[in-house]
């Protein structure tokens, strides 16, 4: 069953503006998938890496326009996604950033292990979509987050 992403309504943000989605990513093929999904629904960047992510997400947040939305690989080399989302944490925490205003992480990986997902949610992600990713899957999960209805 296709669905077809024009007929979904992005749900207004605070300022009523598109989404603003990093896709963290490694491997080109798997970027340019989630952000051919989730181009119709907010500004996509992507990072090629943990370090890219993390230096990316800080200067968002330096110039006032923080991500809504992390899809955060976590095999990758430099920095896993584990790590980077540790160091989300941290950084949110040090700026004092409450909870409700936390950016909402998806952590999209090929790990299907039950252990490394509990993991992740305790580390603060909101999401995990085992690979491959699926348009279905993926908005599934925006439902779920309340970015789209």
């Amino acid at each position: 069953m296709e669905v077809n992403p024009v007929n979904i309504n992005v749900a207004e943000s605070k300022d009523k503006s598109r989404l603003k989605i990093m896709i963290v990513e490694d491997d080109f093929a798997s970027s340019l998938i989630v952000d051919c999904y989730l181009s119709k629904y907010g500004d996509c960047f992507v990072a090629g890496n943990g370090t890219e992510a993390v230096e990316a997400f800080r200067n968002a947040l330096d110039e006032g326009e923080p991500y809504d939305l992390v899809c955060l690989d976590i095999m990758m080399p430099e920095m896993n996604g584990h790590l980077v989302l540790e160091e989300i944490g941290r950084i949110e925490a040090e700026r004092q950033i409450s909870d409700s205003n936390c950016v909402t992480v998806i952590m999209t990986t090929a790990i299907d292990d039950s252990e490394d997902m509990i993991k992740t949610f305790k580390e603060g992600c909101k999401a995990y979509i085992v690979k491959p990713i699926t348009f279905e899957k993926l908005i599934a999960e925006m439902r779920k987050l309340s970015f789209i209805k």
